[in-house]
């Protein structure tokens, strides 16, 4: 598997269990998957895809910092944004 597939991977686990869903409790996790190697333009990590600004600030970010930052990250790595975790409905 290659940094984009584990990273999709996690980004679906992670938005199936609805970590990213702006009603969650949950803290939304790193996207790091510990491919810890800057792009030969130093613009992005290329195992999470977050730039050298983004994974700075991550310990400091609220959940939505945090939300946006994997929306970005998903974008330059070219992967559909995460699904959200299907909400319940009452009868």
């Amino acid at each position: 598997m290659n940094a984009i597939d584990l990273l999709a991977d996690r980004a679906h686990q992670l938005g199936a269990g609805g970590h990213f869903d702006a009603q969650s409790m949950e803290p939304v996790p790193s996207p790091c998957i510990s491919v810890c190697r800057m792009s030969p333009d130093r613009s992005h990590c290329e195992g999470c895809f977050r730039t050298l600004d983004e994974i700075r600030i991550w310990s400091r970010a609220d959940a939505s910092l945090r939300r946006g930052i994997w929306a970005q990250l998903l974008g330059r790595a070219g992967i559909p944004a995460a699904p959200q975790k299907a909400q319940e409905t009452s009868p």
